[in-house]
C-alpha cells in the first residue's frame, strides 16, 4: 500500500508581525525538513513567508488562490490552484490538509480554524486565537509557543485519511 503524502495547512494573516512572519518561515522550513507538503491560501503575509521556509528547505507548497490568476500566488507557491471563489477558498485549504497551524491572523484566519474544527481537522495555534464558550476556556486549538513544536504536533495528529 502506497503511505499518503502528509499534507498541513499553514493559515495566517497578510499583514503579520514581524515575529509571526519569522514563526511562519520556521514552521515552513520544518514541515519541509519532516517531509510534508505545505497548503495555504497562496498569497502574501503568513502564507508567503511559511511558502519561503519551506522552498529554503526543498518542501512542496500548494497555494489556494481566492482569485482568477495563478499570477496572484506568492513567488515560492510551487503549485498554484485558481478557484475564483473568494475567500471561500478558506474551505478548501484546510480540507486539503490532514491538520492546520495557525499563525496569528484575523478573521479570514478565525473562519479557517472554524472549518477546520468542525470537519474534525485539528489547528495547532502559534500566537493565534484563543476560543471560549460561555465564559469557559475551548481547548480545541492546541497551543505551541515555537515553530518546531507546532510542527511536531500537527504531524503527531496526522493520520493516513
Amino acid at each position: 500500500m502506497i503511505e499518503k503524502q502528509k499534507i498541513i495547512a499553514v493559515i495566517g494573516g497578510s499583514e503579520p508581525s514581524p515575529e509571526e512572519a519569522r514563526l511562519a518561515e520556521e514552521v515552513g522550513r520544518e514541515l519541509a525538513r519532516q517531509g510534508a507538503t505545505l497548503v495555504c491560501g497562496g498569497l502574501g503575509g503568513v502564507m508567503e513567508a511559511a511558502c519561503r521556509g519551506a522552498s529554503s528547505e526543498g518542501g512542496l507548497t500548494i497555494g489556494i488562490l481566492p482569485g482568477d490568476s495563478a499570477r496572484a500566488a506568492n513567488p515560492y507557491v510551487q503549485i498554484p490552484i485558481v478557484t475564483g471563489i473568494g475567500y471561500a477558498r478558506n474551505i478548501s485549504v484546510v480540507k486539503s490538509a490532514q491538520a492546520v497551524i495557525a499563525i496569528g491572523g484575523s478573521y479570514g484566519t478565525l473562519s479557517e480554524i472554524a472549518h477546520a474544527r468542525q470537519s474534525g481537522i485539528p489547528v495547532i495555534g502559534l500566537a493565534t486565537w484563543a476560543l471560549s464558550r460561555n465564559g469557559q476556556s475551548d481547548n480545541s486549538i492546541i497551543p505551541a509557543e515555537t515553530a518546531t513544536e507546532a510542527v511536531n504536533k500537527a504531524l503527531s495528529l496526522v493520520t493516513n485519511q
